[in-house]
């Protein structure tokens, strides 16, 4: 129906097994928020990946992924999903996975061999900078500080950045600076004198691998090919990797969100309150039955993104819909599953409490769910779309 390859099948099962034979036994409280922990474990799992033959799912075969396409993909990012860990072994989790992305699209082939290489193999790691502090640029890209001005032999960077996830360890950051000629997008090495990371800020979320770190770039002086793309197109490049990243987190969470329901029904069937189990209480018998409707309904927008994209159509107006619409019904989703379980749910016991934790930040990150819905409002009103 989908129009999914003949091997995506056997690549789930593939994906299943590692997930609880590999990926799931190895989650703990301990990882959350130890970068150095999480990072030996990742590096472990990364070659169990590649012995599995899941590796780099969103990556082409000449640069040693699987080639899918984003249909396949939406299936295969869905399973690693359940897990914390999963995608950062298979090499599909942010920020990598879209910076890949942007260096396949906009990367000049020495660019290419010097970035984009170690990081698909998985050798290095990356990140994204262009969220800054007050009153720079956020969910309004347009009010960027961080300047770069010319200079002999290539460009200065002086600015702030901060919640750039990844940044602790990363080999390089992808910066987001004004240029005279508008926001243009720049690759810095993390070994660079003038770039210098401060700090990682604390976070909800647990398990994103090199944490979320704050970033100065003063006079950071980089060469004329560390510009990636065009000068002054920073925005539309930028754009390139935000609209399939945030597809891409919604497939990922779909899947998190339906390992939290199925511990949930778990539960509910072998816990007894009142007499009689929980499922067969009317009020978790509706949490039970809204979340799967909140599940099916998520899939399926992802999924016709994901076919929008394999036929070279744009989704920028399903991208912000899918985003608005699965990062807030994963949220349900969880939300129902820690309530059933009540105060075990809410435990480190149960897995149910980080992946509540995890999937709180996603109506922010990639654009807050407000600013989705007032760019569509806009978009609509304007082009007068029939709903």
């Amino acid at each position: 129906m989908f129009g999914y390859s003949d091997r995506l099948a056997a690549l789930r099962e593939a994906v299943q097994r590692f997930v609880e034979e590999e990926a799931i036994p190895r989650e703990c409280p301990a990882l959350a928020h130890d970068l150095d922990a999480l990072e030996t474990t990742t590096r472990r799992l990364r070659a169990k990946a590649m012995e599995a033959g899941i590796y780099g799912p969103q990556l082409p075969v000449a640069w040693g992924g699987l080639g899918l396409s984003w249909r396949d993909r939406s299936v295969i990012l869905e399973e690693a999903g359940r897990s914390f860990l999963a995608p950062l072994a298979m090499n599909c989790a942010p920020p990598d996975q879209p910076n890949m992305i942007n260096l396949l699209t906009e990367g000049s082939p020495a660019q290419q061999q010097r970035y984009l290489a170690p990081l698909a193999r998985g050798e290095t790691r990356s990140c994204f900078a262009m969220t800054e502090p007050e009153p720079g640029a956020g969910s309004d890209p347009s009010m960027l500080q961080t300047v770069a001005t010319r200079c002999p032999g290539g460009w200065a960077i002086t600015g702030r950045k901060w919640f750039i996830s990844g940044a602790i360890g990363a080999s390089f950051a992808l910066v987001l600076a004004k240029t005279g000629d508008g926001a243009t997008l720049f690759i810095v090495d993390a070994d660079n004198p003038g770039y210098r990371v401060l700090r990682n800020i604390a976070s909800i979320d647990g398990f994103q691998i090199g944490g979320h770190g704050e970033i100065e770039l003063k006079d950071c002086v980089v060469g004329h090919d560390a510009v990636l793309g065009e000068v002054g197109k920073g925005f539309a490049c930028a754009q390139t990797r935000l609209e399939p990243a945030r597809l891409s987190h919604c497939m990922r969470f779909i899947g998190r969100a339906s390992r939290a329901m199925a511990l949930a029904q778990d539960y509910a069937n072998r816990r007894n309150s009142f007499g009689q189990p929980l499922a067969q209480l009317q009020q978790v018998q509706a949490m039970v039955a809204d979340s799967h409707i909140d599940l099916h309904a998520a899939r399926l927008m992802t999924w016709h993104a994901a076919a929008k994209l394999d036929a070279n159509e744009s989704v920028q107006h399903e991208s912000a819909m899918v985003k608005v619409f699965v990062s807030e019904a994963v949220g349900r989703v969880v939300d129902r599953a820690a309530q059933i379980m009540g105060a075990l749910g809410m435990s480190e016991d149960s897995p149910v409490s980080m992946i509540l934790r995890e999937a709180r930040p996603l109506r922010v990150y990639d654009g807050a769910s407000e600013v989705h819905r007032s760019t569509l409002a806009r978009r609509v009103l304007k082009e007068s779309l029939r709903p």
